[in-house]
């Protein structure tokens, strides 16, 4: 074998060199990923589709599970507004839908979703939107 090449022997302090590069890279590029902001894609409500939250938008048998404690992302733009997450009725079960952010609007408040248990022991979901201040 000529000198100038390395033996597999020699080679292998450079492998371990290289792979220890990759690892410290792919833990920096890990490192970064906190700092992504990934907002769930949503309908808006319009302020004139509230409609006080007295009509149902789904009735559930049961009561919804405890609220789910969300990790809310950082704000992706000025003035944006956490719309918290609900449990929605779905499939026969009750299923988490994930909070969001929206533009706030000027001169009005945002109602959330709510659950209220009506006769006959059936749970009511009414639908959250904005409301004129």
């Amino acid at each position: 074998m000529p000198a100038h090449l390395p033996t597999s022997a020699q080679a292998r302090p450079l492998s371990a060199v290289r792979t220890g590069l990759l690892l410290i890279g792919a833990v920096l590029g890990l490192s970064l990923l906190p700092g992504c902001v990934v907002v769930p894609a949503h309908r808006g409500y319009a302020p004139q589709a509230y409609d006080g939250g007295e009509v149902p938008i789904e009735v559930a048998p049961m009561p919804p599970p405890p609220p789910y404690a969300e990790v809310v992302p950082i704000v992706p733009f000025a003035g944006a507004l956490w719309i918290t997450g609900y449990w929605g009725w779905s499939g026969g079960r009750h299923a988490w839908v994930g909070g969001h952010y929206e533009r706030a609007r000027p001169g009005y408040g945002w109602v959330p979703h709510r659950w209220v248990q009506g006769g006959g022991g059936q749970w009511h979901l009414h639908g959250g939107g904005w409301v004129r201040r």
